[in-house]
């Protein structure tokens, strides 16, 4: 018997990153302004324009609230660079620059735990659109819980909650993966689930893991 029935998953940086957005951003910049930015430059936006997505992406609870994050997001870039382009050239920019892509043990993972029969759950700071997001990088979960549509942000336990409500399982019984030590792994506890860091690029201290190949050991 398996030691838990359902496993929760955080979204960014535990199943999905940003693919190189630095380095398409220039690109992006290249090819349709004719701009060359240097890397420094490029960093700093992508900061800037990660930080107000990471802020605001809970008000995105809708397609047209989530277009209008969308232009906030893109004017960011358009104020740190000083760029002189009109809004739709701007979302094309945002577009190019922000891809998604898995992490290589993430699918695997998934299907492992799929296999053993265990329930999934991701539970993630996001918007609206975070399950098409997770489909379009090959990754699917029987129920996604977004901070837009939850009805909290982590690291507040109440949208742990709801994904134990929504899969039917007691909390003791329900383990939650992810990146961030406050917003996962304090969170979780709060709502009396068990947590594990995943710490890919850490020191590998006592209670993390550094691949989510690992879950399998951790679910016995």
């Amino acid at each position: 018997m398996s030691r838990y029935d359902a496993v929760l998953l955080d979204a960014f940086g535990t199943l999905i990153a940003l693919d190189r957005p630095v380095s398409r951003l220039r690109s992006s910049l290249r090819t349709r302004l004719g701009l060359e930015l240097d890397e420094d430059r490029a960093r700093t936006a992508v900061r800037a324009e990660v930080a107000h997505y990471a802020a605001n992406c809970r008000t995105a609870v809708d397609e047209a609230a989530l277009a209008a994050l969308r232009w906030e997001c893109a004017g960011v870039i358009g104020r740190e660079l000083d760029l002189d382009a009109d809004r739709d050239l701007l979302l094309e920019v945002l577009s190019d620059s922000v891809v998604l892509r898995p992490f290589a043990d993430a699918a695997p993972a998934m299907r492992t735990l799929a296999r053993r029969g265990v329930a999934m759950a991701v539970v993630s700071n996001g918007d609206c659109s975070l399950a098409a997001s997770l489909e379009a990088a090959g990754l699917r979960a029987e129920i996604v819980v977004d901070s837009a549509t939850g009805g909290a942000t982590k690291p507040d336990p109440a949208i742990f909650r709801r994904a134990l409500a929504l899969l039917g399982v007691e909390a003791a019984r329900t383990l939650h993966v992810g990146d961030d030590p406050e917003a996962d792994v304090a969170g979780a506890r709060a709502a009396g689930i068990d947590a594990v860091l995943l710490d890919r690029w850490g020191s590998q201290a006592a209670g993390t893991i550094a691949s989510l190949a690992e879950l399998e050991a951790l679910v016995g």
